[in-house]
This record gives C-alpha cells, structure tokens and sequence, in this order.
C-alpha cells in the first residue's frame, strides 16, 4: 500500500515539474500573434475550400496580413464584399473580382449515355475511374457518381435522379472544389451571365460521340459558322465558346438553334 503511495506521489511530482518546465518554454518561445489575423479570418467565409491557393481560411488570413505581396481579393466565395473589407483591413488595393459559377460540361444522364460495362465497386467517381475510365461508354463524360456533391463546402451541389449532379446557381461561390476533385474535368467555373454553354466534353469524333450519347457535341461547326461574332471554334471535335465575346457583344444566341443535338444552351 505505501508502495503504491509513494508511486503516485512520484508520478504526480514528475507531471508537475514537466507541467512548469512546458509553461516556462511555452511563454519563453511563444510567438504573439497579430491580431489583424483574426479579424481577416473572421470575414472568411469558412469554406476550407482552398480557392485561394491556401490550406484553409486561417492560411490565408495570415499570409495576405503578413506578405505585402499576396493579393486581398483570392478568396473566391467572398467575392467583391469581402475583397473590398479585406484590402480595406490590410491596407490594400483589391481589382475587380469577376463572379463564376460552376458549370457541368455534360448531359449524358442515365437515359442518354449508353454504358460499356455493369460497374459494382465504390460508387466514387474517382474509384470508379480507375477502372477503365468509368462505366460509362463516353469516357469523357461525368461518372455520376457525386464526388463533386460532396466535396462541395457550400452545400451548392445535388445528385439528381439523372445521375448528373445539380448546382444551386444561388448557393454556388465559384470556388472550384467541386472542378478540383472532377477526375473527367467535366466541371468548369464560367461567368454567370454567359448566354451560350457548351454541355458536352467529348473529344471523340462525331459518329463515336453520337453513338455514345445522343447529346454529345459532335463537331459539325454549325454553332461556328453560325455565330457572327467568332465566339466559338472547334477543338479537338468539341465546340469551344468565348464566353467574353458572347457576354460584351451577342445580341441573340443564333448557335443554340443550329445544334442539331442540343449540346449548346444557355
């Protein structure tokens, strides 16, 4: 028994002298922080989503207040209020922060897009992708299987009966997590006030992509010949659009009418 005692009154002694020696260190090497920090980091929309090419909000905070050098107007989700507050707090000139959105390049639901083989594994997109690009035919296309409404931080993204993943334009910050994870980048991040879309990412040639789904893009440079302001060309059998040229000068979309497989909308 006095064993026992003598034991825990050595144990409890030894904690405490550890206790002092960690306090004394602690309050000797502690590095005070600036409280400017805090205040940017309490503006931060608290995505995490790493748009501003810093491992979290905090990061980010402390890097535009410590280097003159990173820019107040990176956080994406923040757009133009919390650039303005930010360069307001750090002392900073912010430029324009141009809004985008997410956009899904691809239409091939369930009913559209014919499948290569019966997958049963993982029901993540990329998991899925590793094994002979995805069930689905067009090896272009969106998996569906909602890796992308996941990692969404804003909760701005749903699967939909399709199996296409949705976007809630209203809840969407633009910022491009749910394009990062995309093994197809089939996500982009576009203007929301682009009047044309290209819903396809198929680079096969016409006849493969009809065959593989009957919205893809097959390449016919209609949509090009088409729009009287050189908004589109045709790369790679995919129709591209200049959705600057189409915001500052089109008047009427005449492209979208001429797809003849729909792949171009609004």
């Amino acid at each position: 028994m006095n064993t026992a005692i003598m034991i825990l009154i050595v144990m409890g002694s030894v904690g405490i002298v550890f206790g002092f020696i960690l306090a004394v260190v602690n309050k000797k090497f502690s590095v005070e922080v600036d409280p400017m920090i805090h205040l940017v980091e309490d503006i931060l929309p608290k995505g995490q989503c790493g748009a501003c090419g810093y491992a979290g909000c905090a990061a980010y905070a402390e890097a535009v207040v410590l280097n003159p050098e990173v820019a107040p107007n990176l956080c994406v989700p923040g757009k133009e209020a919390v650039a303005n507050t930010v360069a307001e707090l750090t002392g900073k000139a912010a430029s324009k922060v141009d809004p985008k959105v997410a956009h899904v390049k691809c239409t091939g639901s369930i009913d559209k897009a014919i499948l290569s083989y019966n997958y049963k594994g993982i029901k993540e997109c990329v998991a899925a992708n590793l094994l002979q690009g995805g069930p689905k035919g067009c090896k272009h296309g969106c998996i569906g299987f909602g890796t992308c409404v996941k990692k969404c931080p804003f909760g701005a993204m749903t699967l939909g009966e399709s199996g296409l993943p949705i976007i809630n334009l209203k809840r969407c910050t633009g910022c491009g997590a749910c394009a990062a994870v995309c093994p197809k980048k089939v996500i982009e991040m576009v203007s929301p006030d682009s009047p044309v879309k290209v819903n396809c990412n198929s680079k096969d040639k016409g006849a493969v992509a009809r065959k593989l789904c009957s919205n893809a893009c097959i390449g016919c440079g209609l949509c090009r010949k088409n729009c009287s302001y050189g908004a589109i060309k045709i790369e790679n059998n995919l129709a591209i659009v200049d959705s600057n040229i189409c915001i500052t000068q089109c008047k009427e979309a005449t492209c979208i009418a001429k797809c003849p497989t729909g792949a171009i909308r609004s």
